[in-house]
């Protein structure tokens, strides 16, 4: 699926927007939009990015730092 980026917006913004969280979605998106990092930190108003459909999630621990 594509998203249209709105103004002002980094990918990390549109993956929050899209996925509901930036951890280990950011990159894979990244690699799905080959020349996006080229665009620089804001997507440019009204480009399209590819939402790749499936994206794995983390199977890591997750760590408590206090008990």
């Amino acid at each position: 699926m594509k998203i249209i980026a709105q103004q002002q917006e980094t990918l990390d913004m549109i993956c929050q927007r899209y996925y509901g969280r930036t951890a280990d979605v950011t990159e894979s998106t990244l690699n799905a939009n080959p020349g996006l990092a080229d665009q620089g930190v804001f997507v440019p108003y009204g480009y399209a990015v590819e939402m790749p459909d499936q994206v794995a999630t983390s199977t890591s621990d997750t760590v408590q730092l206090w008990d």
